[in-house]
């Protein structure tokens, strides 16, 4: 009996054993011996700007290299949850486009209890976080400066195109359409705008604005009620980004308005679309928010980091600030130089 129950005892530690060995192995790291594995995760994969650097930046893959790319579809806990899986699937380091740049916390510290370097990409997190751990790091670009260069343009072209101030007041009557509620880019993009506008001469008279969280469906249906409220009175649109530009190309094209009583509309981002917009003269400019160098940047800092080196090791080819940063510059983009964009 004693001898059965040795035997019993023996058999169950070996099974338990298979088991517990088993759970390890399944919560073991998939990658493959010496492969770099880059995990990325966006806010919302249907954003045109989105969508177009993270297809720039699974252009630059290398054979021995892994991308994995995930969408949190506008849900800050569902980014969350995206990250730590990346961290347990071997991920060296993980790209990062903020859902809520003010609620970075438990990306910051699943990425810090498990080592794993984060670059935190076009949704600058609040400057608070970024110094809360070393390996933390931000590419994008300067919103100031996007706001800046988008009023520069629509002062030029109310300056130089007399027809803008269709009634005759020398006011220019104008909305804006806004990214996002507390976005600091929207914030920033939305002030510097007008500020500059005004700051250049331009005398203006503000009608509204809507806040249309990026979006081409929800700006179309916004300026469709401006175009109800405020007819050809309307003579200036500034918008946050190209997509909320389109939308208010798609409100007068669907109302059947003439070109020639179009307001003046400007965006910001430089997308495929929107540069189109610009060629086809529907659009009078937007602002080149650089997805190619900032997509090459990410993947230049992303495999530094993922070899052991530093942020500092670029900058010989980036302005590097407070060793976190990494900005580039926008431009700007009219109908008299869209074509070396669309050959970009």
């Amino acid at each position: 009996m004693g001898r059965k129950r040795k035997v019993l005892s023996l058999g169950m530690i070996i099974i338990l054993l298979t088991v517990l060995l088993s759970g390890c192995a399944a919560k073991s790291r998939s990658v493959a011996p010496g492969k770099i594995k880059i995990g990325v995760t966006v806010y919302d994969q249907y954003d045109t700007f989105m969508s177009q650097l993270t297809e720039c930046f699974t252009k630059l893959v290398e054979d021995d290299v892994e991308v994995v790319v995930y969408n949190a579809s506008q849900s800050q806990q569902t980014q969350n949850s995206q990250v730590k899986k990346m961290i347990e699937e071997g991920c060296s380091v993980i790209c990062v486009n903020l859902v809520d740049r003010t609620d970075p916390t438990a990306v910051i510290d699943a990425a810090r209890k498990n080592n794993v370097p984060i670059i935190f990409f076009n949704r600058e997190l609040v400057e608070g976080d970024i110094v809360r751990w070393d390996k933390l790091f931000y590419v994008g670009a300067d919103a100031a400066q996007s706001g800046k260069m988008e009023g520069e343009l629509a002062a030029a072209k109310c300056r130089r195109d007399k027809t803008v101030d269709r009634n005759g007041d020398g006011l220019i009557q104008y909305v804006v359409l806004e990214g996002e509620a507390g976005h600091q880019d929207a914030i920033v993009r939305t002030e510097l705008s007008v500020e500059t506008l005004i700051s250049k001469g331009v005398e203006v008279d503000k009608l509204g604005y809507a806040i249309a969280n990026w979006n081409r469906a929800q700006a179309q249906t916004k300026v469709a009620q401006f175009i109800e409220d405020y007819g050809d009175s309307l003579e200036l649109i500034l918008a946050n980004n190209d997509d909320m530009a389109l939308g208010a190309i798609d409100a007068y094209e669907a109302a059947g308005i003439d070109r020639e009583n179009w307001p003046a509309i400007f965006g910001v981002d430089g997308t495929d679309v929107g540069l189109e917009a610009v060629r086809d003269d529907k659009m009078c400019g937007t602002v080149y928010n650089d997805k190619e160098g900032q997509a090459l940047a990410m993947y230049r800092l992303a495999m530094t980091l993922a070899n052991g080196g530093s942020i500092e090791d670029l900058s010989s080819d980036y302005e590097i600030t407070g060793g976190k940063y990494l900005r580039l510059p926008y431009g700007k983009v009219t109908i008299d130089n869209v074509h070396d964009y669309l050959s970009k």
